[in-house]
């Protein structure tokens, strides 16, 4: 029935009758138990005598139990039935104490005519001891009207109200990647998997430092990729962490292999536990466009600030300068000195005997031309300015263990080739990045381009600290690979990040690109990110609105955020969440998660504890380092003589 007016004065009307009825009793109560001292008292009625003895039969007036018990009921109907202001400031004990105290003086007041002689000072008493209790009664029953009852959930952060139903099941394959997790719902601890049974179409693990991104993520991939028989490329930022659990992880699975991989590494700090190998092997460079790409990856990962300025004439100048060099040494003697020592010691030659020797090569004639012209005209300035920034940036690299590891051959990068299959481990020095890092892009982007090929071994590339290098074309790799079997993980600290290093619009398309995401603690932009690709979900919301006149409840649902970005950039380390993809044979209808991966500590100690270090690989001394760099110059004036004399 709809409340109007009417109905409220109505309802109204009957609550205070049904207190002043009480009113009333009491009244009756006291002149009938007190009859004989009202009659001292000269305050007795003939007519009122005749009603009480006319209600006698009823049974309320056989004694004092059944008189009050009338009374409470008529004033607790009444009391029920009010809707005084609801005040959250009322404090329930004293409350209670109220009501209890009423109770207590209210029903046994009348103890007072066993203990003491009745007397007219003894009915007094009784008289204002009873009203006493009946006024706590009131009170205490008007301030129980008033008292908020509803009780709200205990989840001030909300934790329970964004949990979500996530995949209990282990679902696994030949490529897949599982994680086991446990994860919150409702308040109860469920076990739970993160499969990532589609690597193929690329991972995205995000974290700040700390996050466990390396122990809880990154190394299970290595080792589960390594016991489904995977050829893989690790790139190693703090070498030697993630090399040391390759190496360790090829020796317990090598029997997965159908032919035993070998292992490689490449590392500018101990020279006698690397490889040497030539990023620009002649025999991987088919054509020109090969040796742009290679001249594009290394310039621009010396200078990280041309990467936004792709296409400018002085970005684009030295790119071509580099490239000529490079052909014009693959071409000379079908690449016999084609490495990239070579190409730093040849470019350093002054202009006239440069641009005579370029010319004898006509498959660049087109990219040296500019650059002759200007020197032809003087145009120094306008030279200086294409080419002298492509010096500096290379003459950076000339350092004799440089000069050792780029010259060498000990392996060739196409490591999924099903007659060779390798693991190779490329190792990074925090403190000197920029420098390697530019020499590892270019390593980086020579085993891409051989590795996305059809019929060969699945691969699985892993890059460490992703944006500390440069390639470029990234998201052509994530987007052709997939039906070449190449896995491809990508790990970062943060979109910033990515966005500092590749741009903003590269970033964006890795960021949007990938198929499976795990993030650790991220903040800001990442998060906001991350939080609207992981969608919303249907949260329960309840409130209380208190005025003048009346208070209102209510619980309503809504969609949210299931994991806001709040609580991404508050996860403790290893806590994760993200989302997986599937493919058509497995299918994963609960993809998004919010989990605490489960790792055996204890049995990754013990694990560790056993671990072998990687080999040396031969002992070299600092007189062969030394005559290897020298040989190198010395073949430059080999090249100059054979061509110009």
């Amino acid at each position: 029935m709809a409340h109007t007016g009417e109905n409220e004065q109505a309802l109204r009307s009957i609550i205070d009758f049904l207190r002043w009825m009480s009113v009333i009793l009491l009244l009756i109560h006291f002149y009938y138990f007190c009859h004989a001292a009202w009659s001292a008292w000269n305050l007795t009625w003939h007519w009122v005598d005749k009603i009480l003895l006319a209600l006698k039969p009823t049974g309320i007036y056989d004694g004092f139990f059944p008189s009050k018990s009338m009374i409470a009921l008529m004033l607790s109907i009444s009391l029920f039935g009010a809707r005084g202001k609801k005040n959250e400031k009322i404090d329930v004990r004293y409350l209670v104490a109220v009501i209890l105290i009423g109770l207590i003086v209210f029903f046994f007041s009348h103890f007072l005519f066993n203990l003491f002689k009745p007397s007219q000072a003894i009915v007094v008493a009784y008289v204002c001891i009873t009203t006493v209790g009946y006024l706590l009664l009131l009170a205490g029953g008007t301030w129980l009207s008033r008292l908020i009852s509803v009780k709200f959930k205990r989840d001030i952060f909300n934790k329970d109200n964004e949990s979500f139903p996530q995949e209990e099941r282990l679902i696994e394959n030949e490529y897949s990647i599982n994680l086991p997790a446990a994860y919150n719902l409702k308040g109860k601890i469920r076990k739970s998997w993160i499969n990532v049974i589609n690597p193929f179409r690329s991972l995205l693990v995000i974290g700040t430092p700390g996050a466990g991104k390396s122990y809880f993520v990154i190394r299970h991939i290595i080792t589960q990729h390594m016991r489904k028989g995977f050829a893989m490329f690790i790139y190693d930022f703090k070498f030697d962490d993630l090399s040391r659990i390759t190496y360790n992880a090829l020796l317990r699975y090598s029997h997965t292999f159908k032919i035993k991989p070998n292992f490689y590494v490449i590392n500018f700090e101990d020279l006698n536990r690397s490889h040497r190998c030539n990023p620009l092997d002649p025999a991987t460079m088919d054509d020109i466009t090969d040796a742009t790409e290679s001249s594009r990856t290394i310039m621009l990962g010396l200078n990280r600030d041309w990467i936004k300025k792709q296409g400018d004439f002085f970005v684009e100048s030295p790119i071509n300068f580099v490239t000529a060099i490079i052909w014009f040494l693959r071409k000379y003697e079908n690449g016999k000195f084609c490495t990239l020592p070579h190409v730093i010691e040849l470019m350093q030659l002054e202009y006239p005997i440069l641009f005579k020797l370029l010319r004898t090569e006509a498959e660049i004639e087109v990219l040296v031309n500019p650059f002759e012209s200007a020197f032809r005209n003087e145009a120094m300035e306008q030279l200086e300015g294409q080419i002298a920034s492509a010096k500096i940036g290379m003459a950076r690299l000339s350092s004799p263990q440089l000069y050792y590891v780029l010259s060498g051959n000990d392996f060739t990068l196409d490591i999924n080739n099903p007659n060779d299959p390798k693991i190779v481990c490329m190792g990074n020095n925090p403190q000197k990045q920029q420098i390697y890092g530019a020499v590892l892009s270019l390593y980086i982007s020579r085993v891409i381009k051989l590795v996305n090929k059809k019929n060969q071994l699945k691969s699985s590339l892993v890059f460490d600290e992703f944006p500390t290098i440069y390639f470029n074309g990234i998201d052509s790799l994530i987007a052709t690979a997939r039906s070449n079997k190449v896995a491809t993980t990508l790990a970062v600290q943060d979109y910033s990040q990515l966005k500092k290093d590749y741009g903003r619009e590269q970033a964006e398309v890795i960021m949007n690109i990938v198929g499976n995401v795990i993030s650790g603690q991220v903040v800001g932009e990442t998060s906001k990110l991350l939080s609207e690709r992981f969608g919303k979900i249907v949260q329960e919301r309840e409130s209380i609105s208190i005025n003048a006149a009346d208070t209102s409840f209510s619980r309503s649902t809504q969609l949210d955020s299931a994991i806001p970005p709040s609580k991404i950039a508050s996860l403790s380390s290893g806590e994760f969440v993200g989302t997986v993809a599937d493919d058509p044979q497995q299918k994963i209808q609960l993809k998004t998660f919010h989990a605490e991966i489960i790792n055996d500590h204890e049995a990754i100690r013990n694990e560790e504890s056993r671990y072998q270090p990687i080999p040396a690989i031969r002992t070299i001394t600092q007189e062969e380092i030394q005559k290897i760099y020298f040989q190198i110059k010395e073949d430059i004036q080999e090249i100059i003589e054979d061509k110009l004399n």
